[in-house]
């Protein structure tokens, strides 16, 4: 074994302890860090990459997620169960999980990729949570696949639920409280055209409520909402309560 195959071995150790799951086959788990990029400049074989996985991953996602949100939203009708579902395993969603997990510090990526920031990239980090599912579906079944998906994924929902519904809510909270209009201002952009970071304030009537950093000013105004709306929160929780 070749010293790069050696340093490869201890970033998959690593990654395990990360995860707490012991891979039997430690491939398995090379092939779902490994991104297309990467099998390209090695010119392995175009198949050792995670992409399969990736494919694999999202289906067991699906199911595990379907099946945890039918079991504790039992008066929830379909229509608002399929919403749920799509917003828990968004790109934002796995992305922000991935962070979480560290992944990108373990992503074996080609080094164009690895230079414009594919280890910060939502779509990479998304697609490597599935592989990464996939993959313990394949070593360990379908109980440690699941094992995984609520440990990493579905726990701390109603904390997802008002992230994801933020601006929603704060509009709510806005017009019903403050009886003025609510407005996003960007105030910072930086970094490459391939790898921008949006700031972004939530204002009422120039006073700001909170502060967002997003890859998107999109996501940017998601993160300021929900900030606004914990600040908001932690305020009336410090007004003493009147006897």
């Amino acid at each position: 074994m070749n010293k790069s195959e050696e340093l490869i071995l201890e970033r998959l150790r690593k990654f395990e302890e990360e995860i707490d799951y012991r891979f039997r086959d430690r491939m398995i788990l090379k092939r779902a860090l490994t991104h297309s990029s990467y099998a390209n400049e090695k010119r392995l074989n175009k198949l050792e990459n995670n992409e399969r996985l990736e494919f694999l991953g999202d289906a067991v996602l699906e199911l595990i997620t379907s099946e945890f949100l039918y079991q504790n939203n039992p008066k929830m009708p379909e229509g608002e169960l399929t919403k749920l579902r799509a917003r828990l395993v968004c790109e934002q969603t796995l992305a922000n999980c991935a962070i979480d997990m560290n992944v990108g510090n373990y992503l074996l990526l080609g080094k164009g990729e690895a230079a414009t920031g594919g280890k910060e990239r939502f779509s990479i980090l998304s697609d490597t949570v599935e592989a990464i599912i996939g993959a313990i579906y394949i070593d360990g079944g379908f109980t440690n696949a699941k094992e995984f998906i609520l440990r990493f994924i579905l726990s701390d929902i109603e904390n997802k639920k008002l992230f994801f519904d933020s601006k929603t809510i704060l509009q709510e909270i806005v017009q019903s409280e403050y009886k003025e209009q609510l407005s996003y201002e960007l105030v910072k952009e930086e970094g490459p055209d391939h790898n921008k970071q949006f700031t972004v304030v939530a204002l009422v009537k120039n006073i700001r409520l909170g502060t967002g950093v997003g890859k998107t000013k999109k996501a940017a105004e998601q993160e300021a909402a929900y900030d606004s709306i914990l600040k908001i929160n932690r305020k009336k929780n410090l007004i003493p309560q009147t006897k």
